[in-house]
């Protein structure tokens, strides 16, 4: 449609429209980010600007991973506009942990924990170590962040792992952290803090099962891999 305003558009063209007469499956990435900017900018329509976000990123993953600042160095995305595409990753981000969080009662494979913290750690730019507690017959209990930075033995000390795993009354606990980077061999700090956590769980007979890292929606097991 050129540069025409969306408004003048076919109503059958229109995004908006479009939705509501075929459903939100019918649209296109693009146009559903021209529903949540509401707006074009100059010449541009919100359309041309949702196109625009997806090429200069390459695809709606990476769009989902980027920062406000990123957001707004696309020609035409200002501060409410990258703000409000942020708050819409998260809210499906949310709704996958909530779903994964319903769905999870006991932990029988690496995969199960897996799916509770991806939606968690998957997209962050920093390294996150958290854990997941769980009861004598393996039932999913409670998880907790615990801390943010770069994983070391100095910066997860058992203490503070132990500490939550006391007050949840947990029979066992499970490690997980994510690498930002994308690459899922564990370093040689990784298997340091598991082996130093593994070794604090037998004198407090609150065991480690099982390390899960996390990159983007891929993950490994510690266990699986036979570090553990």
């Amino acid at each position: 449609m050129g540069s025409l305003p969306i408004t003048h558009w076919p109503e059958n063209e229109r995004p908006r429209e479009k939705l509501t007469l075929s459903g939100p499956a019918a649209l296109s990435a693009a146009e559903l980010i021209a529903i949540l900017i509401s707006t074009g900018s100059g010449n541009e329509s919100a359309l041309d600007l949702g196109k625009n976000l997806l090429h200069t990123f390459g695809s709606l993953e990476d769009l989902s991973c980027a920062s406000l600042a990123e957001l707004e160095n696309v020609r035409g995305i200002g501060p409410a506009k990258a703000v409000t595409i942020q708050a819409a990753f998260q809210l499906s981000r949310n709704l996958d942990q909530e779903i994964a969080n319903k769905r999870l009662q006991y932990v029988r494979e690496p995969s199960d924990v897996a799916g509770l913290f991806i939606p968690k750690l998957g997209h962050l730019k920093q390294e996150v170590f958290a854990i997941a507690l769980l009861d004598s017959a393996g039932k999913y209990l409670h998880s907790e962040k615990i801390t943010i930075g770069t994983l070391n033995a100095s910066l997860v000390h058992p203490r503070e792992v132990y500490k939550i795993a006391i007050r949840h009354s947990a029979a066992s606990i499970i490690l997980v952290h994510n690498h930002p980077s994308g690459q899922l061999s564990p370093s040689n700090e990784d298997l340091r803090v598991t082996k130093q956590l593994i070794e604090t769980g037998k004198i407090l007979d609150i065991p480690v099962q099982d390390h899960i890292i996390i990159a983007d929606k891929k993950y490994i097991s510690l266990r699986e891999m036979g570090y553990m």
